[in-house]
């Protein structure tokens, strides 16, 4: 099989697949060191739609399994389909649900799947996002004039075209769920910690940690009740959903409400929820692409997962962090899994390459130990300029 992407995401999609019974070959592009020591890894950028068919056929692969949004919005998987490859992750056409906000609030509209309400005029408190793909950079919280202004300019920067929200209030969850254009089966729940700063303090970011589980066993009543009606409206309009459907949901005090689809797994919830996967994922992903997600079940273990993700020193205002050799790899793989993002190898060293360079994985009974256990790790590990976040599920009990 080939796994499209180079992130931790994609590293931790090809540790998993790595172990199933199903797997002849393992091939990544572009793939990264990580992913390297696992398979293949081929000099084809994951949005070369050409490049990638050719690949695909040159391997004789029977699944593509494409890890990031901006190649599935760009319709490489509906390149792959009419060439008779089977691809887990949606067309264009299905992948609009992240690309564009506008019509993702257009097609929850006419499933009445609940969300936040867009607001016709920008007043604070309220939420300004970008229209479309901002990796995880593009929503602005503004609860003062001041806050709305810089969200306005920072919007401006990325796109035209910007969504005004009502501010909702709860705790959020990213909720997954495998889908095969007709059905959507559960996957998992996680959390995650979108703000640079501790305390949930400083601009949003991609990512700085998550936590598995999450949402306190709500998932299949969730999924019945958010991503059965989208996946439904999206056929209707013949676009079907094939691939994992991630909802990004606030749990407010009068329900769940959505505030964002994406069209693939997310980064790093991946790095917490995929350790946490007891089955065959390959086999599953295969049955999804191929029209029947729920034949190859898979379960979730009890473990906690905690993951915390290693930023350069200037993200998320840059992400390319790049030549800072990065040391205690190996001491920290005693306590926890290392899945590499922003990374590259130079004279035989593994340096920065990116804005987020790493993301660390601890699995335990407990969050409480799983959270030692993930710190632990980290302390192991070094490179100039480091950021993290010491708070990641801080607060969670168990």
């Amino acid at each position: 099989m080939l796994l499209v992407g180079s992130g931790a995401r994609e590293h931790a999609l090809a540790w998993r697949i790595a172990s199933s019974p199903s797997l002849t070959e393992l091939h990544a592009a572009p793939g990264n060191p990580g992913i390297a020591a696992l398979g293949a890894c081929h000099p084809v950028r994951a949005d070369d739609r050409d490049g990638l068919l050719g690949l695909a056929v040159t391997l004789s692969v029977d699944l593509v399994v494409i890890g990031p949004e901006a190649p599935l919005v760009a319709g490489v998987g509906d390149e792959l389909r009419h060439a008779g490859i089977a691809v887990f992750g949606p067309g264009a056409d299905a992948a609009r649900i992240e690309g564009s906000k506008t019509f993702a609030k257009a097609v929850m509209a006419a499933a009445g799947v609940p969300c936040a309400a867009t607001l016709s005029v920008a007043r604070p408190p309220c939420v300004i996002k970008a229209d479309g793909l901002a990796a995880g950079k593009g929503v602005f919280v503004c609860r003062t004039p001041d806050e709305l202004d810089r969200g306005l300019r920072a919007a401006a920067v990325l796109g035209p075209s910007i969504v005004i929200e009502e501010l909702l209030e709860g705790p959020e969850l990213s909720l997954f769920a495998l889908c095969d254009g007709r059905r959507a089966v559960p996957l998992g729940a996680a959390r995650d910690y979108k703000r640079v700063g501790e305390a949930d303090t400083g601009p949003n970011t991609g990512g700085m940690g998550a936590y598995s589980p999450a949402g306190a066993g709500q998932a299949a009543a969730l999924v019945e009740q958010i991503h059965q009606p989208v996946l439904d409206e999206l056929a209707r309009r013949g676009a079907p959903f094939v691939g994992c459907l991630f909802a990004g949901l606030m749990l407010t005090a009068d329900g769940p409400r959505v505030l964002e689809f994406n069209a693939r797994l997310g980064d790093p919830e991946t790095q917490a929820l995929l350790p946490r996967l007891e089955g065959d994922v390959l086999a599953a992903m295969a049955a999804a692409s191929g029209g029947d997600a729920g034949r190859v079940p898979l379960r979730q273990s009890a473990d906690a997962a905690v993951t915390v993700v290693l930023a350069g020193p200037e993200y998320p205002d840059r992400s390319d962090y790049t030549g800072a050799p990065i040391a205690g790899l190996d001491d920290a793989t005693a306590d926890a899994l290392v899945f590499q993002g922003g990374t590259a190898v130079q004279n035989g060293r593994v340096i920065t390459n990116g804005g987020r360079i790493l993301s660390v994985t601890a699995l335990a009974p407990t969050f409480a130990e799983a959270r030692t256990r993930a710190y632990r790790a980290v302390d192991k590990v070094n490179f100039e300029g480091m950021r993290f976040r010491r708070d990641i599920a801080a607060a969670v009990d168990g």
